[in-house]
């Protein structure tokens, strides 16, 4: 039992690596409009590699879904469609004030919504037993850390202004108060990815039940999910492409890398999905309330580092850089507060 817990935490780990990484991409983009990058982001992320995993690893997945609990796949779908919305808020508010507190926001928020919310819906009554205490002491812990990062932000926004240190990086800066209002909105959003495949488990069970090994059978979640939320973001990067005229620009001469480092991303993002699916199966009762936060929390630690790496707080003044580090510190700590979870 100790071991599959020591797996799934290294898998969730592994998930925020390539979570927390996905964006690096973004920053030498630049010769493409932002609908450009995501467009293509979006269609093989959540489109294309879905459809080639389940094919290749259980073509009979097909026939499964159309044949699962109908509530069940109910759910998977309009949370993934709600998802969908706040994927296009994280991709704009990447742009909006870069990588590092983009992340900082979106994963913390999320991690800590995308924690609570699946134990209070699914297992009420845990919340009175060690798990519980350990998984409420850790998301407090955690809004601790996100308001400590997000007084760092403010202060580095006001000492260097709006769009310091972009590199090449992909879309507009915004001013701080709209990129917040992104990031709270693609937090929420984004927990409700995690709600919803913690409802949606009824599909796994089904698939199980029908022959599908454990991955192949959260794969089926992943697929719904997926699809559902790339019908709002591609429907949003249509409108973008033909309001901005930006079509032309997948034909522009030396395209060739921008293509390669869009479908990277979506390696990068989509390959941290399947990965997490198949991190909680094996954390027990509570996966999702102990996998979601150790995934995000680990990939918001690497954002930092590569948004540090990259400049983003070079004109950021001592005090603000000082805020960032005991903010990341305070999310350390929740991470191991809430890893304690399982045990």
């Amino acid at each position: 039992m100790e071991g599959r817990l020591i797996v799934g935490s290294l898998l969730a780990i592994v998930s925020g690596i390539m979570n927390g990484s996905f964006t690096l991409p973004m920053r030498f983009l630049g010769r493409w409009k932002w609908e450009n990058v995501w467009s293509l982001f979006i269609a093989v992320s959540c489109l294309l590699m879905p459809a080639a995993i389940v094919s290749a690893i259980a073509p009979q997945s097909w026939t499964l879904v159309l044949h699962a609990p109908a509530h069940a796949v109910c759910i998977a779908a309009i949370a993934g469609f709600a998802w969908g919305f706040g994927a296009i808020m994280f991709g704009q508010s990447v742009s909006a004030i870069g990588i590092s507190l983009a992340n900082t926001f979106v994963l913390a928020i999320s991690s800590a919504m995308g924690s609570f919310l699946p134990m209070l819906l699914l297992s009420p009554h845990k919340m009175m037993e060690h798990a519980g205490h350990m998984i409420l002491a850790g998301v407090t812990i955690e809004i601790v850390g996100i308001a400590l990062c997000g007084w760092a932000g403010w202060q580095r926004e006001t000492a260097a202004g709006v769009g310091a240190e972009r590199g090449d990086l992909v879309g507009s800066a915004r001013p701080m108060g709209v990129a917040l209002l992104l990031v709270v909105g693609a937090g929420l959003l984004s927990a409700v990815f995690n709600i919803g495949f913690a409802l949606a488990q009824p599909i796994a069970d089904y698939g199980r039940a029908h022959g599908l090994s454990e991955f192949s059978s959260t794969n089926l979640i992943w697929w719904i999910m997926l699809g559902a939320g790339s019908v709002a973001n591609l429907g949003f990067c249509v409108y973008l492409l033909s309001k901005n005229h930006s079509m032309a620009k997948f034909r522009q001469p030396g395209s060739v890398r921008l293509y390669s480092l869009s479908a990277l991303m979506a390696l990068l993002w989509g390959g941290s999905i399947f990965v997490y699916g198949s991190a909680v199966p094996r954390l027990g009762s509570l996966g999702t309330s102990i996998g979601w936060p150790l995934s995000l929390a680990t990939g918001l630690l690497l954002a930092n580092a590569i948004g540090v790496g990259l400049g983003e707080w070079k004109s950021a003044p001592a005090r603000a850089r000082s805020w960032m580090y005991f903010g990341i510190a305070v999310l350390l700590v929740a991470i191991v507060v809430l890893s304690r979870a399982s045990y």
